[in-house]
């Protein structure tokens, strides 16, 4: 049999990363899809050790001529789409850059998938965040959409645009409904990340307060190197579809900040609540934690549990690390890091 090529647009960013990780070490050609700029940002697949082992081509997703240009050059037999501005944060700042990116810029691939290569096939990264308001407890497949910010809006029309490419001509695309998922190699700009990194810093002696929004918001976490696998697993199925991806359970942000203190050697306390809330250090009183309006959205999601019954079935899928084992991995990595920071000074 002849060695797979699989396209990644996103390469980069971490589920680009661990999922060219995956690949390579499923035998696949890797061709990772990049933004044109003056230096490239491989820290993430150097530190997973498949830098050298994928190739680098440039792609504007807001120019349609280079995306097929591409897809004719490599024909890639999948295609994974991963990228796109993914802050949700950053979209209410950056709507059209959103919409343009991670709204037409999924539809324009499809285009091209379809003019040129349309046996190839194509997952999409969708999102919880297409939920939104209606997403009341437990969601599935079937649940109703509303989401509460550009890049929502972004991710649905996406959503629907595969859905449409693949009932009006038959193309093998996936919806990948990802929940909130995350790792070492999570962006700065997420509070997962945030929280970690700072709470690290301040575990080696920092004198910085860790700033953060609403305290009681929850989510569903789940580890990134478990998500691309089941990404992966879309792509081998007879037909495409639409799959939930998450673990089923849900916590908070404060439960976050007390997992990932309690790992990097903190002990703290919580009281006040809203805007009121702080942590202290329980052995000294100093305060560690805040809370500031300024990190708080214009309009969030309603709290939701990802129900994967459809993945665990049809792919067999289901994750392997759980909250509390992915927030220690993500709170020791960073404190490895500050710590050898600290040593260079």
């Amino acid at each position: 049999m002849s060695q797979k090529t699989a396209l990644i647009t996103g390469i980069t960013g971490q589920d680009g990363a661990y999922l060219a990780r995956s690949l390579v070490d499923k035998g696949y050609r890797v061709v990772g899809a990049v933004r044109r700029s003056s230096t490239l940002n491989l820290p993430r697949l150097v530190s997973l050790k498949v830098a050298q082992e994928v190739e680098l081509k440039t792609l504007d997703m807001q120019d349609f001529t280079s995306i097929v240009r591409l897809i004719e050059e490599i024909e890639p037999n999948e295609i994974y789409n991963l990228g796109g501005q993914s802050s949700v944060q950053a979209s209410f700042q950056q709507p059209l850059y959103t919409g343009e990116t991670s709204g037409l810029g999924p539809m324009r691939l499809m285009e091209a998938v379809k003019l040129v290569l349309p046996e190839a096939r194509l997952f999409e990264a969708s999102s919880s965040e297409i939920f939104g308001l209606k997403a009341k407890g437990t969601v599935n497949e079937t649940q109703d959409f509303h989401p509460r910010s550009p890049y929502g809006v972004a991710k649905l029309f996406a959503y629907w645009a595969v859905v449409n490419y693949r009932e009006a001509y038959g193309l093998h695309v996936s919806n990948g409904i990802m929940f909130n998922h995350e790792s070492p190699l999570r962006g700065m700009e997420f509070v997962t990340r945030k929280i970690t990194a700072t709470l690290a810093q301040i575990a080696c002696g920092g004198q910085q307060t860790l700033m953060l929004g609403n305290l009681e918001n929850a989510r569903d976490w789940g580890f990134a190197g478990d998500y691309v696998e089941a990404m992966w697993a879309m792509l081998q199925q007879d037909e495409g579809d639409n799959y939930v991806v998450a673990t089923g359970q849900t916590h908070t942000v404060k439960q976050f900040v007390e997992l990932a203190a309690k790992a990097v050697g903190l002990d703290v306390e919580f009281e006040g609540e809203g805007l009121e809330a702080k942590g202290l250090d329980r052995k000294t009183g100093r305060q560690l934690i805040g809370v500031s309006q300024d990190f708080y959205r214009p309009s969030e999601p309603d709290p939701m549990v990802g129900d994967a019954s459809k993945a665990q079935e049809k792919l067999n899928w289901k994750p392997s690390v759980n909250f509390e084992a992915l927030v220690m991995m993500m709170a020791q990595s960073d404190l490895k890091r500050a710590r050898e920071e600290q040593a260079w000074y």
